[in-house]
């Protein structure tokens, strides 16, 4: 068996038109290194990325008639951010099929979040211009509904930064930005300090694997620190 008919078994999609999965999988490093290919998957990842929020959107309003515009806006975005798609990508070892070029792969490519992402969204604008939407939600809707479950049990999807740009604004009509302090580790396995500022006080540091998770880290630090502050009051 192949790989493409491996992977093809593995989410339980045989497609029409093979070429159309072999671009999904194609990164543009590779292009100049292999005459067989002739287009990578970026724009197969432009319209995945559209599909799967419309996929997980109409998801969430119809499993989760109990939460608000808010609270749904939340868990769809913690459904659709970077290391989420990652994941589901990893589970089907997306990284081990992708088609990279030589520095790429060097450079540790096939672990990068940023590039299974992309290379699940291209999967699923290969699946919907092969089938249609509803092949597509049969593929995606138990994916995500499973991550769902999983994320407002743990409360996950609960956004530090949002919660502190209310509090921010609210409180001292500021507006929290944030900015990267340090930068460490190989290209493919990075890690992100990032120091929170509101106004003109530097209010807290946050790590993570990426600039977003850094971002989220320092938030929520922040947030304890407003918390302490009314407990002192």
């Amino acid at each position: 068996m192949t790989e493409l008919e491996d992977l093809q078994k593995s989410i339980g999609y045989k497609f029409k038109n093979p070429g159309l999965l072999l671009q999904a999988l194609t990164h543009s490093s590779s292009l100049n290194e292999n005459n067989d290919l002739f287009d990578d998957n970026e724009r197969l990842e432009f319209l995945g990325d559209a599909v799967i929020d419309f996929v997980a959107t109409s998801l969430l309003f119809s499993e989760f008639t109990e939460l608000s515009e808010g609270e749904l806006t939340r868990l769809r975005s913690a459904l659709v951010r970077t290391e989420q798609l990652s994941h589901l990508a990893s589970k089907f070892a997306l990284g081990q099929k992708i088609i990279l070029g030589r520095g790429e792969e060097d450079s540790g490519g096939r672990q990068r979040h940023s590039l299974l992402c992309d290379t699940f969204e291209a999967l699923v604008g290969a699946i919907y211009l092969d089938s249609d939407i509803y092949r597509v939600a049969k593929f995606l809707e138990p994916l995500l509904l499973q991550e769902a479950q999983k994320s407002l049990k743990n409360k996950s999807h609960f956004d530090n930064k949002s919660q502190l740009q209310e509090w921010a604004q609210g409180t001292l009509g500021e507006t929290p930005h944030y900015m990267t302090i340090a930068e460490t580790g190989p290209d493919h396995d990075k890690e992100f300090t990032v120091e929170v500022i509101i106004g003109k006080k530097h209010f807290s540091t946050g790590q993570g694997k990426s600039k977003q998770q850094a971002e989220q880290s320092a938030a929520r630090m922040a947030l304890e620190v407003v918390s302490n502050i009314k407990e002192q009051s």
